[in-house]
């Protein structure tokens, strides 16, 4: 994912569903200069860790 869809997601007033290694996650915050962000799994909101924002992926929710 690129630095800008971060911070549209960060400000977004709806939920986007993003994912880390397969596992949903809510970015909590965004560090640019290291390229870098803090999320938790949303099952897990104790289980804070920074992770690489090239590795988080949106996921396009599946319309029925």
């Amino acid at each position: 994912m690129e630095k800008q869809r971060v911070r549209e997601i960060l400000e977004a007033p709806n939920l986007i569903q993003v994912d880390y290694a397969g596992i949903p996650v809510y970015i909590q915050s965004v560090a640019e200069d290291n390229g870098t962000a803090t999320v938790f799994p949303l099952d897990e909101m104790d289980h804070e860790q920074m992770v690489e924002i090239s590795r988080l992926t949106e996921t396009i929710p599946v319309k029925h």
